[in-house]
């Protein structure tokens, strides 16, 4: 098969294993109705939170987090994990998984932010980094309170992290344009959080 099958199979895979929404799937089978109705309408985590159950947010979490990792993983095992051909399928399905969860055909292409995919993804393919992020995202949280910013400020140190930590630069240009989707989808958030107007975090309902 040629380089550029693997790369299309892989972009492919990765978008339908990503546009799986699982927020709308668990909202919907644990009796809360259509989650796009709900809060600010997205499907992500932070909005199923807003129904007032924290172990199905959590599942989103998880699940949502999974997919693109899934993926990149899979892509990688597919074509072999030691060579450069099986590294940019995998970086690509990872990619794509994240693309997947943002636009999900299934939804019309109206889907999440990619905060928790974009995670998955890179903890699949440079835990390190993820590892860091998290806490970065940790840290934003508790001290502000606020779910979009802490996700803004840990996703713009991925970029820089990956330029010591990434085994290449590949790594880095992947993970800064899935850096950029991520920043773009919280254009609103940007918007709410400069006007003093965005909800902060509520573990209690």
């Amino acid at each position: 098969m040629s380089g550029s099958m693997v790369y299309i199979l892989s972009a492919v895979f990765g978008y339908l294993v990503g546009s799986i929404p699982f927020g709308l799937i668990l909202t919907r089978l644990a009796g809360y109705g259509d989650i796009r109705k709900i809060g600010s309408g997205n499907i992500g985590a932070t909005n199923v939170l807003r129904t007032g159950n924290k172990t199905l947010a959590l599942l989103t979490v998880l699940l949502d987090a999974s997919k693109a990792g899934i993926a990149a993983l899979v892509a990688g095992k597919m074509v072999g994990y030691e060579n450069a051909q099986a590294i940019t399928a995998s970086l690509i399905a990872g990619a794509f998984g994240v693309i997947g969860h943002n636009f999900p055909v299934w939804l019309k292409f109206k889907g999440g932010k990619g905060v928790a995919s974009a995670f998955g993804f890179i903890l699949a393919t440079c835990w390190p980094i993820a590892v860091i992020a998290l806490f970065i995202w940790l840290a934003m949280a508790f001290t502000f309170k606020y779910s979009s910013l802490s996700a803004l400020t840990a996703a713009i140190f991925v970029p820089i992290l990956s330029f010591f930590l990434a085994p290449s630069m590949e790594y880095t240009l992947v993970y800064t344009a899935i850096v950029i989707l991520v920043v773009a989808r919280h254009h609103a958030n940007i918007k709410r959080l400069l006007n003093g107007e965005e909800s902060k975090i509520k573990l209690k309902k």
